[in-house]
């Protein structure tokens, strides 16, 4: 990245901690050297780990811009960028694109081994202090700078900004789950929380194949949802094993994904499970909680327990392919919260904390 003294400038909001409110401030746009790309931000949604950190609830180094769920317009190269999105497809000026949520290296010990989301040299979007040159990482912003190392994906035409900003997290990990649980045509599968994730998870174990999917939510309002997503059937978290064995022949599941962040969610899927069944813990994000396994179980059941902590670039192609294929089967709609301007980016905050399990709309 370069400036000049002639450089035109943009607007980000600047978080400085909890409590604070954002400052909406003027940068100098970058000009990407290297494999950086410049991008002209459309549309950011609020995350559920933006609101953490705006509480105060995780933490974040600051000041920084957050938001990494983005959609954008593609700027400019810089002269050594990968001009070609994941699946190959040629990329120029003007094309609308979303990205993964963090830039990876390729070459180190996780990279080479499957886990570029455990990179050494990790770099994410939305999560890293301002730094000069650097002010463009975050989603709330007009621009964004790419780092090489980004996977990208070109948007299809016909599919909403506010639709496909989410799937740089929440559906691009849902559909990392899917991939650790293995195939899941005419299985049974429990979904143990019914916010944005596990809502997601529902309809993408249904495009899946799935025959049965049990949702499960201390939520009890949020059960007719669950089931317009596709769950065939929901729960409160003392029915969870009853109702996972009658809807199996008394075997439990083949397969259980936590997206609740609660240690008992956790412990509830792995109980859940039919010998040889596989659980995804995926939601649970924050230390402190403890389960109990009696390893004997764990042995005698030949149970497999799998973590999850974002995903790999595959996971964001399969997670616009399910977005493609099922934007008019699944309401996605209904996730939807209110929509609202750069500047009015406190509000935004304020809104979507007041809706949990809906993604609100910042237009860059």
């Amino acid at each position: 990245m370069n400036t000049t003294s002639d450089t035109l400038h943009g607007r980000a909001a600047v978080f400085s901690g909890s409590g604070n409110p954002f400052e909406l401030r003027h940068f100098p746009i970058p000009h990407p050297v290297g494999g950086e790309i410049l991008v002209r931000v459309t549309c950011s949604t609020i995350c559920g780990s933006d609101l953490h950190t705006w509480h105060g609830r995780r933490q974040e180094p600051t000041p920084c811009v957050l938001g990494h769920e983005i959609v954008g317009t593609i700027i400019d190269f810089g002269h050594d960028a990968l001009r070609e999105d994941l699946r190959g497809v040629t990329l120029e000026k003007g094309d609308r694109i979303t990205w993964t949520l963090a830039a990876s290296c390729g070459d180190c010990f996780y990279c080479i081994r499957g886990l570029p989301q455990k990179c050494e040299t990790l770099f994410k979007y939305g999560h890293s202090r301002l730094s000069p040159g650097g002010e463009f990482s975050g989603g709330f912003a007009e621009y964004c700078l790419l780092r090489q190392g980004t996977g990208l994906i070109r948007l299809p035409d016909d599919l909403p900004d506010a639709l496909a900003a989410p799937a740089n997290c929440a559906v691009a990990t849902v559909a990392a789950a899917c991939r650790l649980a293995g195939d899941l045509r005419d299985s049974s599968v429990l979904v143990l929380g019914c916010g944005v994730l596990g809502l997601t998870a529902i309809a993408m174990a249904v495009h899946c194949g799935a025959e049965e999917v049990i949702a499960c939510d201390l939520d009890e309002r949020r059960g007719p949802m669950a089931v317009r997503f596709g769950a065939t059937h929901f729960c409160a978290p003392g029915e969870v094993l009853a109702v996972s064995r009658e809807a199996s022949c008394g075997r439990g599941v083949d397969v259980a994904m936590e997206f609740s962040g609660a240690a008992s969610a956790a412990a509830a899927a792995i109980e859940a499970l039919r010998t040889g069944g596989t659980a995804v813990i995926a939601g649970t994000t924050t230390p402190g909680g403890k389960i109990t396994i009696d390893p004997n179980d764990l042995v005698r059941r030949m149970l497999v327990i799998k973590g999850l902590h974002n995903y790999a670039p595959e996971d964001l192609v399969a997670a616009m392919d399910f977005l493609v294929a099922c934007q008019d089967k699944v309401p996605f709609s209904e996730l939807q919260g209110e929509t609202f301007g750069l500047s009015e980016i406190g509000e935004a905050f304020e809104s979507s904390d007041s809706n949990p399990g809906r993604r609100t709309v910042v237009m860059g």
